[in-house]
């Protein structure tokens, strides 16, 4: 009962929702980039939002599967085919053991996640088994999925749910995601603790502006490219805490936004963070992608972030019935 790795794509590891209690200690949270997308791919499959999920970009890998197995895809949209038939995005599917999944093309966003019903077999480190690639630690052995790697499932799907030589089954719903990722919004951000050492034209200039993300983007941070940044005030800043979402301000006068793969504390002004309910859809943006900021009040950014746990919990409650009325149904 496993996942095997055919062919590697750019950056496939395992993650999930992250390590949390050792930023004292220098280590960070890892964790999936797109928490939304990976909380739809689980809910899909019945599993807890924070289950081990497979992110991948693109290209992607060529996958093939040993036993029958309840899969979901989510997030962006890799063109996925399970042996020439199209998978669906966002919708639960039965996939029978033998099948090799392939993605064609990138259609939209630049994280896929892929969840299996019971989760993936695998080992924790300090809690948790997201993937720490500058650790060497967690996830498949620390690092990035390689050609011949086989990930175990931990849950046995039985043949039964399979009609005679049926290779797929697409359950009959899928999930509505629009309002993880709405089209042309800004994204959203508090001020932060040095937003008062930009002058006054460049506090403007943040949000009236298009900020294009550049190649030297990764998990660790997006670098931003857009009109120069002046700050009024010139003090050097003692090493204090950031965490995903931080915007800091880099002595060229350009921003970089930290990501989940960040460090845990930086010397740069922190002039912004990222309201924490807009970081999925900045997560599904790539290198070349421009967007605004907008900056909102703290009230505005707890209201966001209530309201989408409160759509997560209301997918995750619908996912969990037309689960179990299907799979008890085939019996």
């Amino acid at each position: 009962m496993s996942l095997h790795i055919l062919k590697p794509g750019l950056l496939d590891t395992i993650q999930d929702e992250g390590r949390y209690g050792h930023g004292h200690l220098g280590i960070n949270r890892s964790g999936a980039m797109d928490r939304a997308g990976m909380a739809v791919a689980n809910f899909l499959v019945g599993n807890p939002a924070g289950e081990a999920v497979l992110e991948m970009h693109f290209p992607a890998p060529e996958i093939r599967l040993d036993a029958p197995v309840l899969l979901a895809l989510a997030g962006a949209n890799f063109t996925a085919r399970a042996d020439g038939v199209s998978v669906p995005l966002h919708t639960p599917v039965l996939l029978q053991a033998g099948v090799s999944i392939k993605f064609q093309k990138a259609i939209s966003g630049t994280r896929c996640y892929l969840a299996v019903g019971g989760g993936f077999a695998l080992d924790t480190w300090l809690g948790s088994c997201s993937t720490n690639l500058a650790a060497g630690a967690g996830g498949w052995k620390g690092r990035a999925l390689q050609a011949g790697d086989v990930i175990a499932f931990r849950q046995k799907i039985s043949v039964a749910q399979f009609e005679l030589g049926e290779k797929m089954r697409r359950l009959p719903w899928s999930a509505n995601v629009s309002d993880f990722y709405p089209a042309n919004q800004a994204i959203r951000f508090c001020p932060g603790p040095e937003y008062g050492w930009l002058d006054t034209e460049s506090q403007a200039s943040l949000e009236q502006s298009d900020w294009q993300i550049t190649a030297q983007s990764n998990r660790m941070g997006y670098r931003l490219k857009g009109p120069g940044l002046h700050r009024k005030n010139p003090a050097e800043l003692v090493s204090s805490a950031v965490t995903a979402g931080t915007i800091q301000l880099l002595p060229n006068g350009q921003p970089i936004i930290l990501m989940t793969d960040s460090q845990t504390t930086g010397g740069y002004p922190r002039i912004g963070q990222v309201v924490q309910a807009d970081l999925p859809m900045l997560a599904q943006l790539g290198a070349g992608q421009a967007f605004a900021l907008q900056r909102v009040p703290l009230e505005t950014a707890f209201a966001a972030l209530q309201a989408q746990e409160q759509m997560l919990r209301r997918l995750k409650t619908g996912c969990a019935l037309k689960l179990a009325a299907v799979l008890t149904a085939r019996h």
